[in-house]
């Protein structure tokens, strides 16, 4: 069968057929106003886009007869690939991260925990936050609360807890659920970004850097860091 006019199919996906590339001797006709056509036969398809100045697109062909959209190809593409990206984006809503942390964490380390749980919930993922006990730690599980609990108030401006930290075993777990887009706080490094051009190079380091700087495992061997259970007579 010859095609009424050449197809502009020739570099899109094979998947994909258009104008003379469909098969069928029947198709169904969605309009340039996406309302139903019915069922003709190819050839009056192809009529019927040319007087429209737009392609005969296939976009269900496992269907009997197939169904076939008027609608330019490049609009049709962009549309495919906008529907795509949204379904992408309700893929990371159903991904979970999860964060652990300890008792007896470092602040500068807790301060990271803090950073990946702001990106992941940023990125619309859900964040599980696991605190594990060791030993002798399970005797003191309200310092564990206290970790947990400065955590998410950290993270509140980005998620809120699906339920209350609850003491499962020898851990405590809490989910967190990323904040709608129009209520949650922007993410913290734009900002940052921000703050950080309006100082001059002669200022030097400013005040968070110095927090950044990782603390060395000498200097916690001599409990220069915070350790919670430092105070704490073990019996």
């Amino acid at each position: 069968m010859n095609r009424p006019f050449p197809s502009r199919n020739s570099s899109s996906d094979s998947f994909v057929r258009v104008n003379g590339k469909i098969r069928a001797r029947e198709v169904r006709v969605i309009g340039v106003d996406n309302k139903q056509l019915g069922v003709m036969p190819l050839n009056d398809a192809l009529s019927l886009a040319r007087q429209h100045a737009v392609d005969l697109v296939e976009i269900a062909a496992t269907a009997v007869p197939p169904v076939c959209r008027l609608v330019n190809l490049g609009k049709f593409r962009y549309e495919k690939a906008k529907k795509e990206k949204e379904s992408k984006k309700h893929q990371h809503a159903s991904t979970v991260k999860e964060i652990q942390l300890s008792p007896r964490i470092d602040p500068h380390d807790l301060g990271i925990k803090i950073a990946h749980a702001v990106d992941f919930l940023c990125d619309d993922m859900k964040v599980k936050v696991s605190l594990k006990f060791r030993g002798r730690e399970m005797q003191h599980t309200e310092i564990g609360f206290d970790v947990i609990k400065n955590f998410l108030e950290k993270i509140s401006p980005f998620g809120h807890r699906d339920f209350e930290p609850k003491l499962i075993g020898k851990g405590i777990n809490v989910m967190v659920t990323p904040l709608p887009r129009n209520k949650r706080a922007k993410h913290p490094t734009r900002v940052e970004g921000h703050s950080h051009s309006s100082h001059s190079p002669g200022n030097g380091a400013q005040p968070d850097d110095k927090k950044k700087v990782p603390v060395s495992s000498e200097a916690s061997a001599k409990g220069l860091t915070h350790n919670p259970f430092a105070n704490i007579e073990v019996k």
